[in-house]
């Protein structure tokens, strides 16, 4: 979703639509790809995250119109590194 780059589906983290903290629409993350709803797939790396929030690629992706809070994403992103 962010880079565009093909890899294989166990490389990549899987994100849904869902809620942050204070129950507003943000894009959550699925490691465990297990998440009712629609989701995308993207590298677990911050420079393929900046290039999707750079594209506004989360909402097109996962078909959530207006916007969506990346906050619960770049916290897990963060973690990982």
């Amino acid at each position: 979703m962010g880079c565009r780059e093909r890899t294989t589906k166990r490389e990549l983290l899987r994100v849904v639509a869902g809620t942050d903290g204070e129950g507003h629409p943000a894009v959550v993350p699925d490691p465990s790809g297990t998440a009712p709803g629609r989701g995308a797939h993207l590298h677990p790396t911050t420079a393929c995250y900046e290039f999707a929030v750079r594209r506004k690629a989360f909402a097109r992706a996962l078909r959530v119109p207006g916007g969506l809070s990346d906050e619960p994403l770049a916290q897990h992103l963060a973690r990982q590194q």
